[in-house]
């Protein structure tokens, strides 16, 4: 697994710690229950291997899925959003 998310509940953001740096791209997806996306991001590693992604505040409270992409590794996991 190439990157961890430090929690599963989260307001507005989302912070990722990577196992390994490298060049290729982290490529998130946030899906809702339904399977919609509802958020995209590309990131490029930090020297401290921790992303994070802003800007999710204006979604919805509820349960997401969230699909990160590294080349050809991909994490699949459940996050709920509150307040």
């Amino acid at each position: 697994m190439f990157a961890k998310v430090k929690s599963t509940v989260f307001i507005d953001s989302l912070k990722f710690e990577l196992s390994s740096d490298g060049d290729s791209p982290v490529r998130g997806i946030l899906r809702d229950e339904k399977g919609f996306i509802c958020s995209q991001v590309e990131m490029k590693g930090q020297k401290n291997n921790e992303l994070v992604w802003r800007g999710l505040n204006n979604l919805p409270y509820g349960v997401y899925t969230l699909e990160l992409t590294k080349g050809e590794e991909e994490v699949k996991m459940r996050l709920v959003k509150r307040v």
